[in-house]
């Protein structure tokens, strides 16, 4: 199978997870509204091919479930998604291998790395057909517009890359951008990301910074894009390791980066410090319409495509959408590196409804008073997309954390509100969450839910509720003579919180 997007669109259609649609549809509204309808029902991955106002196709919800997350990255099952994440955190980490078995096992890691190098391919796919700043319209992309209240029309499962003026070093992002007219963009990013880093130093060297826009590109490097751990390899390097071989890359035609060589499109352009436009507001994922706010306005000089090209992208809002299909899956990959960042934490779930990020459960095994609250404390600082999540709740080992059930009875049983929550007032946080009283300043707050024991409680704890042990035992040898065997019995739903995915 190609490792693009269209190899992956065919493999989609090959397991009955892509539906053709060839009926007239607008990229204002009507594409959004038909794959949000989609999207609640777990539905397939669609493909627009007659599109208003445009000559190419338009693909959607193409990771719209976590299964299809696994298939882009060559995975068949969720559980080896958190293999991956055991490879990174061995490379984020690495320590002296004690035993044979250990230097064996790094070996293979140091040998994966070897093999993600990116090649480089010299007649790319995605250069095709070159349009130049003459020829070049925007407006021919068939780029949607999600929400009735939305600005304008936007990319938004495109790459962004930008490169440090003194190091060299690329940054590969996935940020928002609004078409503000047929030859200019505007750029949605925070502060903290590197896209904008890059900019305040070519600012400070009176310099323009050159970026280039990727469209169409396999959803494995989107992953890798979207993977914001502190590890000093490349998002080119991570694709290749999330892929097993190595992404080829092509240079731009105007500008000195690089870029995925089977991308769709290409949009390649630069920003001059300070040149700035009014950017949103647009639904976002906390479920409502974001502000306005003045962003680095991208002029683009150079589009260049692949034949018949097809656009991909998606749309932001309350869950579930493909955001927060991703953000599940990265949720497995985070597990072993979160272990290897806070050695105690056994487990940990960013439920979906939470809006992935904005509420966390871990487990921990607990061994000294104290520890819960030393743990959140950790979880906070461990990767920099945590920095954002607003309630830490802390159980014992033995609670399920992605079983609601379990949870709400630990947090009900274990926790009095004076003693086991703790609040951080006035912290660095996130400018679409409305709720903090002061835009980009917010709280967090700690639970501690596990069981108390001295000097955290000076009463002993009464003993946990179990079943006899033998008891059990005869009743599960005698399960059929009960009659009970073959009785169809109606499930409480447990994952009211997201996606047991185990």
């Amino acid at each position: 199978m190609a490792r693009d997007l269209r190899g992956f669109l065919k493999q989609l259609e090959q397991r009955g997870q892509l539906k053709r649609i060839s009926a007239l549809v607008d990229p204002d509204l009507e594409i959004a509204e038909i794959s949000n309808r989609m999207l609640q029902q777990g539905g397939p991955a669609l493909l627009f091919e007659n599109v208003k106002g445009s000559p190419y196709s338009v693909a959607v919800n193409t990771m719209g479930t976590v299964e299809r997350i696994c298939w882009a990255m060559n995975m068949e099952q969720p559980e080896e998604l958190e293999a991956l994440g055991k490879k990174l955190s061995m490379l984020q980490q690495p320590k002296p291998p004690k035993k044979i078995a250990q230097a064996v096992e790094f070996g293979k890691v140091l040998f994966d790395v070897l093999r993600a190098k990116p090649g480089r391919d010299l007649f790319p796919p995605c250069q095709q057909v070159v349009l130049h700043e003459d020829e070049l319209d925007l407006n021919q992309i068939p780029m949607i517009r999600p929400y009735c209240g939305d600005a304008g029309k936007i990319i938004t499962l495109g790459l962004v890359i930008t490169k440090d003026c003194e190091t060299g070093t690329p940054n590969v992002g996935v940020y928002r951008l609004q078409l503000q007219s047929n030859k200019t963009m505007t750029v949605h990013w925070l502060s903290v990301r590197g896209g904008a880093r890059h900019l305040r130093k070519a600012a400070e060297r009176g310099k323009k910074l050159e970026v280039a826009i990727a469209l169409g590109v396999d959803p494995l490097i989107i992953m890798a894009a979207a993977t914001p751990i502190p590890v000093d390899l490349s998002e080119w390097l991570f694709a290749g390791l999330y892929g097993g071989s190595g992404v080829n890359l092509a240079k731009c035609k105007t500008v000195d980066l690089e870029v995925p060589a089977d991308s769709e499109f290409v949009l390649e352009g630069t920003i001059t410090p300070g040149e700035m436009l009014s950017d949103g507001p647009f639904g976002d994922h906390m479920g409502y319409y974001g502000g306005v706010e003045d962003s680095p306005l991208v002029r683009f000089h150079c589009v260049t495509q692949r034949k018949d090209p097809i656009y991909l992208t998606t749309f932001s809002g309350r869950p579930p959408k493909e955001e927060a299909m991703m953000a599940i899956a990265l949720n497995r990959i985070y597990t072993p590196i979160l272990r290897q960042q806070v050695s105690e934490i056994v487990d940990f779930f960013l439920p979906m409804e939470a809006l992935s990020y904005k509420a966390a459960i871990i487990s921990i095994d607990k061994a000294y008073p104290g520890q819960a609250r030393r743990a959140a404390l950790a979880f906070w600082s461990a990767l920099p997309q945590f920095t954002y999540t607003k309630f830490v709740i802390v159980v014992d080992k033995s609670i399920n954390i992605r079983d609601p059930r379990q949870v709400v009875w630990a947090i009900t049983s274990k926790v009095d509100p004076v003693r086991d929550v703790f609040i951080l007032p006035e912290t660095p946080f996130d400018t679409l969450d409305f709720a903090s009283e002061k835009i980009g300043l917010g709280g967090r707050m700690g639970i501690d839910a596990t069981t108390k024991i001295p000097p955290e409680t000076n009463h002993e704890w009464g003993a946990a509720l179990e079943s006899d042990p033998d008891t059990a035992a005869m009743v599960d040898r005698r399960w059929a003579e009960y009659g009970l065997a073959n009785l169809q019995l109606g499930e409480v739903n447990p994952n009211l919180f997201g996606y047991d995915m185990r």
